[in-house]
């Protein structure tokens, strides 16, 4: 791979007009879902399929995605999608899709419960309307072939404490009353995981310990219990959050920049479970931020002592088994915040700037359109690196500066899709109904 300076020295590159030249050679315009079909044909035999984006809160973003996802699944037969999102939260959307006994009745009422900020991120229409088209495909499947809807993140400490113990009050009472014995060591925190944080700064006394303990004597008692495969399956994974839950905030109380890479590596670990999982031969769709998918490896992550989901799936599986593919935008308006926690906003993203990949594509057609990596010129200028916009959950259009990601295009990503102008996401709680929200829907414009 290319190497990457530092975080200013793309901004030195000069050879705009080659690299724009790269773009229109390569490029394939998007205009509707018939034209991804480069897409699903090149990468349909993978067994990880990334699906990045440059923002949380951007709509097209989300459409193309959703359209793309639903082509995979359709078409390629993918068995899961997996996204950057809460485990205990998506598993009541993968209730809901595969309408399992006792699930949510409607897609809106199991965004309703996504309460964890940003909650915009999940709880949107765009999300919405995927749900129901994947329930809709299910109903069209076998159920134990039905696809599902899973979190790979890592932050859901406390709820998924609770679910443990839920799941050994009904298989083993007395796990159960064990491991409400062993959970007892986070009470003082008020079930805030910021607040576990924020205290191993002042007091050094963790609750490692009770985390693992009990998901190692899950794992030991599981052969004796009388419980479905798929319900076990949501147990484990649930300790396994609150082990490595625990780890990620003990890792932040510390200032430690590996906090990060204990986020990743859980996702990569909750990946390769639920692949198992679904059969040695299942195929998942991951969806993540642009710097979760894209390798860390092509950017200066590496530099800060950071690997990510895309690095490790290549490492682990190959190139030939996975598919990174990038997601960013010239101009147009974004949903995030002006702090964390802060209320949302929808915010003006200004024109991408010069030397900036979004920049070379603009100039290469200002349209929509896709490139497949493998399709450029070993000696290409479209490899030397350049900024890549990455837009967070907490944003400041006046600081554009610092939003790019120095990136190598063709070692971080094996297709890139560039929306020209894009527009904001709608959120359901601030699009109370569907008065003003356009065509949502996978197959729809």
């Amino acid at each position: 791979m290319n190497d990457i300076r530092d975080r200013t020295s793309w901004r030195e590159s000069t050879d705009i007009e080659t690299a724009v030249s790269d773009v229109r050679s390569a490029g394939q315009k998007l205009d509707d879902p018939d034209d991804l079909d480069r897409l699903v044909e090149r990468f349909g035999d993978r067994k990880y399929v990334l699906i990045g984006e440059a923002s949380h809160g951007t709509s097209e973003f989300y459409r193309w995605r959703s359209r793309l996802t639903a082509r995979l699944i359709q078409e390629q037969e993918f068995s899961f999608v997996a996204v950057e999102g809460d485990w205990t939260d998506c598993y009541e959307a993968n209730r809901y899709v595969k309408d399992l006994p006792g699930s949510p009745e409607t897609s809106r009422e199991v965004l309703e419960t996504f309460d964890r900020w940003p909650n915009w991120m999940w709880a949107n229409w765009e999300v919405l309307e995927f749900l129901d088209w994947l329930a809709v495909h299910n109903q069209l499947l076998d159920e134990d072939d039905r696809i599902g809807f899973f979190g790979l993140d890592v932050y859901s400490l406390f709820e998924s404490l609770e679910a443990v113990v839920d799941y050994l009050e009904d298989v083993d009472p007395d796990a159960a009353a064990e491991a409400r014995e062993a959970y007892r060591c986070f009470e003082p925190y008020g079930e805030d995981a910021q607040e576990y944080a924020q205290a191993l700064r002042m007091v050094p006394e963790t609750c490692e310990d009770e985390v693992i303990d009990t998901l190692t004597q899950l794992q030991a008692a599981a052969p004796a219990y009388d419980h479905g495969r798929d319900d076990y399956f949501n147990a484990e994974q649930n300790a396994l959050v609150a082990k490595n839950a625990e780890q990620y905030y003990r890792e932040m109380a510390r200032g430690n920049t590996d906090s990060w890479n204990v986020r990743d590596r859980h996702m990569v670990e909750t990946l390769e479970r639920l692949q198992s999982h679904h059969g040695s031969d299942s195929k998942g769709i991951i969806w993540a931020h642009n710097t979760h998918v894209g390798d860390a490896r092509a950017t200066d992550m590496e530099q800060r002592g950071r690997l990510n989901i895309g690095q490790l799936v290549r490492q682990h599986e190959g190139r030939s088994e996975t598919a990174l593919i990038g997601m960013g935008t010239y101009r147009g308006t974004v949903i995030a915040a002006e702090s964390w926690n802060a209320p949302m906003e929808e915010m003006t993203v200004p024109p991408a700037q010069d030397g900036s990949y979004e920049h070379v594509f603009d100039r290469a057609g200002g349209h929509d359109q896709f490139l497949v990596t493998d399709d450029l010129d070993d000696d290409a200028a479209l490899g030397q690196p350049r900024g890549n916009r990455a837009i967070g959950v907490v944003y400041h259009p006046d600081r554009e500066s610092g939003t790019y990601v120095p990136t190598v295009l063709p070692d971080r990503y094996d297709a890139f899709i560039h929306l020209d102008e894009t527009s904001a996401l709608h959120p359901l709680a601030q699009h109370a109904d569907r008065t003003h929200v356009p065509d949502l829907y996978p197959w729809g414009l």
